[in-house]
């Protein structure tokens, strides 16, 4: 159901009070002028009281509003963590601040997850599991977690959402597109919509309060490893699992975040790096689905160098023709082919023939290409291509699907881990059969086969089709029944002006008609009847009343 943001705030007039004076209590008039805010702040402290800046006025803009983030709540901090991947959208130092937003909080009180699981499992919570420890394991704005044992022994560990977070993620997006409507509409110069920021926002909120759709992500992510013992994701046990309740296999090992030097071997430092990045490069370039968030915290290390990825509620998924135009970039930047880097981009974000053929955009990206010319793939870094180019495009107010965004995330992320914990490690060279892989594809002789076969297939159902569509023109022409249909857009305005200028010629006749009578009658009363006299004057009074009819229905036509 769609609503007004009239109607939004109406409907939820306290929590979007508080919004606004929250905003306006940081000290954000200078943000307020860069995104068109300035009114919306007036109106906040209107309501709200005038309320100071706050004692954090001098702190940097992008501080600011990171510590406003935290005090709006989940929703809010969840929105600045999105943004932190969205480089493409947001200057550089606001994504280095939203980095640091924090998602820890106090947890839950157990004796209110007790309650929710017996709403959940109602009638079975015994049943499923033998024990559930009360002190979290971890505890963040959207959810925490609980080690648990199934009712056979297994050892899981259960994602609770927060109660009523449902609720106040459902007010604040709605409060979140009354907002980003009201920014677009005082505030159009602004080089992207912040609409369409909100729109995809929301899905990936949806994603987040839906512990359904996190677990089908992770059991979709671990079918594709199962050939490879080294990658491991937990299994999901679907009988205790439900929109609120994630139960998921226990990975007893060491998150990279916690690990001190000197824990691990070099030797298994080295096996870690390789099959994170092998796992990570075979996600993006060979499956197309992909965790997209393989920070320290979501990895865990395992004996012998195995590696786990851990909490998949931020995917990625490229279809099988954006991989293709991704083999185009890379193939265009290798042999320093301008034509097909532009092409390819024009491709993966839906630019306009005009914008492609824009000097200045093509000159950006012809420095992007120089200094990767000539590069061989074993030292080409996939990750710094993609971060230059894209952040080349964006400075012509070119953005980037979220989905490739998330891909070059992934890449520079686990490229940085690498580095961190291996300084040694080489990860180009190591990269370099996907890089061929993935142009392979779009280039080999397999490829190129494939690709004519299809052309086939299409120009032959073409021919097909062809005489089925042909015939009811040749059976018109034939019976001389052919007609067409021509459509005029934008002619109204001119229909509308003719028409109304036709009626006030109308009526300027009809006025004048009558006022010529009216004085013929008058004058002949003089000497004549003075019953002429009468109907003359109602004449006058009759033109009168049109001339005021005409002047209405011309102010009307002005005002629309």
């Amino acid at each position: 159901m769609s609503f007004s943001p009239i109607t939004r705030r109406i409907r939820h007039v306290q929590r979007y009070a508080q919004v606004l004076e929250i905003f306006a209590r940081h000290g954000f008039a200078d943000l307020s002028h860069q995104l068109g805010l300035s009114s919306l702040i007036d109106r906040a402290r209107s309501v709200v009281g005038n309320g100071s800046d706050g004692a954090n006025q001098q702190l940097p803009l992008a501080v600011r509003l990171r510590t406003m983030l935290e005090e709006l709540g989940p929703t809010f901090v969840k929105l600045g963590q999105v943004l932190s991947t969205r480089a493409d959208l947001v200057p550089e130092d606001w994504v280095d601040e939203f980095k640091k937003l924090q998602n820890d909080v106090p947890g839950v009180d157990y004796d209110v997850i007790e309650k929710a699981l017996e709403t959940e499992f109602p009638g079975r919570r015994k049943r499923l599991f033998r024990s559930i420890q009360k002190k979290p394991l971890a505890a963040g704005s959207m959810a925490q977690i609980h080690r648990a044992r199934l009712h056979d022994g297994t050892r899981i560990v259960l994602k609770f959402l927060r109660p009523g977070i449902q609720q106040i993620t459902a007010v604040d997006m709605e409060i979140l597109h009354s907002l980003a409507e009201l920014v677009e509409s005082y505030f159009s110069n602004l080089g992207y919509s912040p609409t369409e920021i909100v729109n995809e926002f929301a899905k990936v909120l949806a994603r987040e309060v839906d512990l359904m759709q996190e677990g089908r992500a992770t059991e979709r992510l671990r079918s594709l490893f199962e050939d490879d013992p080294e990658i491991v994701v937990p299994a999901v046990y679907w009988e205790a699992t439900t929109h609120n309740v994630l139960a998921l296999d226990e990975i007893d090992g060491l998150v990279l975040a916690n690990l001190k030097p000197g824990r691990l071997s070099p030797e298994d430092r080295r096996a870690l790096v390789e099959n994170g990045a092998k796992a990570v490069f075979r996600q993006c370039l060979e499956f197309g689905f992909f965790h997209a968030d393989p920070h320290p915290g979501n990895l865990i290390a395992l004996p012998g160098g195995r590696i786990a990825f851990i909490d998949c509620g931020m995917t990625g998924e490229i279809d099988a023709r954006t991989a293709r135009q991704l083999a185009d970039l890379v193939g265009g930047v290798v042999s320093g082919d301008l034509d097909r880097v532009i092409a390819a981009a024009g491709a993966i974000t839906d630019m306009d023939q005009q914008k492609l053929e824009d000097r200045a955009l093509r000159a950006d990206v012809n420095t992007v290409v120089s200094a990767f010319q000539g590069t061989p793939l074993e030292r080409l870094d996939l990750g710094k291509v993609l971060q230059d180019f894209f952040g080349s495009l964006r400075r012509h107010r070119v953005h980037c699907p979220a989905d490739i965004v998330l891909l070059i995330k992934a890449l520079t992320t686990i490229e940085s881990i690498a580095r961190d914990l291996d300084p040694s490690f080489e990860m180009l060279p190591f990269v370099r059969p996907y890089l061929e892989d993935l142009i392979s594809k779009r280039y080999g002789l397999s490829a190129m086969r494939g690709r004519v076969q299809r052309s086939m297939r299409q120009y032959l159902e073409l021919l097909e089709e062809i005489p089925g569509e042909i015939r009811p023109i040749l059976s018109q022409l034939r019976k001389n029944k052919l007609a067409v249909n021509i459509e005029h857009h934008g002619l109204e305005r001119l229909s509308r002006t003719v028409e109304h200028a036709s009626r006030n010629i109308a009526f300027a006749l009809i006025i004048a008609a009558m006022s010529v009578g009216s004085s013929i009658l008058v004058h002949a009363a003089r000497s004549g009847p003075t019953g002429f006299s009468v109907v003359g004057y109602a004449g006058f009074a009759a033109s009168a009343v049109l001339i005021v009819v005409m002047v209405i229905s011309n102010r009307r036509y002005r005002g629309d």
